[in-house]
């Protein structure tokens, strides 16, 4: 049996109940979580965390659970479009005894790096909130999840309740979802950013899981550049301002089979607003982690900001690249039962 098939499968409980189907999707929901089966893809939203769970709770497509029954292979991480903060540039340093222990930003080590940054509200949605409450909209062609939270601990001097949406849309006939994460600010900030994980981390062992990774804004790296940890801020960071704006926003990873060295597909996470990037990641940290951060400028209370993603499976970079200038230059995603469509 393919390993990527076997290893760390996310599953719902072994009573289900009896599923829902439009246009080729099923859908089957019980009190944990959302699953999804279309004939291309299979894909798990949790509810809540369970019992031994080990990894991310909520948000976004759960751990291993993106299948894509073309090739056979699955996310190779902790799941894909995770959310964790709101947070904006500078230190914590003046008020962290006065922190949630949960809200302090250690940086000056080879998790976060150098680079001065602290949490504005939290907590860490993926880890930290036990449940949420997603909703099913089912149309005539897709299938799409929808679920909210609103951050209830915040930094001295500033206020609770800024509210995180997130938007699933699976389309009939595709190896990928499109997603969009966007935050209604209960602040003012010069600069306030979402981080999340894009497309997500990638768990392995001396590079066996994947023979590559794919960063528009830089190239291709061999998987042999993540053997040892090295932090954010050493090799393979973009930042808004100080890189050349990409014409696309993509980063990938190229499966292998762990047992067999097969190739797989691509796995990639594509912004499709380039300039609302403000920062992402690419390093080894036991993983190789790939954290995104959008956003970044000036907000006032009641301000909103977003931001609208593929992800999903691809043959090639030029796949990639037909799918990205598709659906090019929105930051937002609406959905009805009418159905769904990108926002600028």
């Amino acid at each position: 049996m393919n390993s990527m098939k076997a290893s760390c499968v996310v599953t719902l409980l072994l009573a289900l109940p009896a599923p829902a189907r439009t246009a080729g999707i099923e859908v089957v929901e019980d009190d944990t979580g959302i699953k999804i089966v279309s004939p291309e893809l299979e894909a798990v939203i949790r509810k809540k965390s369970s019992k031994g769970l080990t990894t991310y709770a909520v948000t976004g497509v759960a751990a291993t659970s993106l299948l894509d029954k073309k090739t056979g292979f699955r996310e190779q991480g902790f799941g894909l479009d995770i959310v964790d903060w709101l947070m904006e540039h500078g230190s914590d340093a003046a008020y962290r005894d006065r922190l949630d222990k949960e809200l302090v930003y250690h940086f000056n080590n080879a998790y976060h790096g150098k680079i001065a940054k602290r949490s504005v509200e939290g907590p860490q949605i993926c880890t930290r909130v036990p449940i949420v409450h997603p909703r099913v909209i089912r149309g005539k062609d897709f299938v799409a999840v929808t679920m909210e939270h609103r951050y209830t601990t915040a930094a001295p001097g500033k206020k609770t309740g800024s509210l995180w949406q997130q938007t699933l849309v699976f389309p009939q006939g595709q190896r990928y979802f499109l997603s969009s994460d966007k935050i209604t600010s209960a602040n003012d900030s010069d600069g306030l950013f979402l981080r999340l994980d894009m497309p997500g981390h990638i768990r392995h062992k001396n590079g066996d899981s994947f023979s590559e990774i794919y960063l528009s804004y830089h190239g291709k790296i061999a998987s042999t550049e993540f053997l040892k940890d090295f932090a954010p801020d050493e090799k393979f960071l973009y930042q808004r301002g100080k890189n050349p704006l990409p014409k696309r926003f993509i980063r990938a990873y190229h499966l292998r089979d762990v047992q067999t060295g097969k190739a797989g597909p691509w796995l990639a996470g594509m912004t499709l607003q380039s300039d609302v990037v403000s920062e992402a990641w690419c390093h080894q940290r036991g993983y190789v982690c790939l954290i995104e951060e959008f956003g970044g400028r000036p907000i006032k209370a009641g301000g909103t900001f977003s931001a609208a993603f593929v992800v999903g499976y691809f043959d090639s970079i030029e796949e990639m690249n037909t799918v990205f200038d598709r659906y090019a230059g929105h930051t937002g995603l609406e959905v009805s039962t009418e159905g769904w469509k990108l926002v600028k």
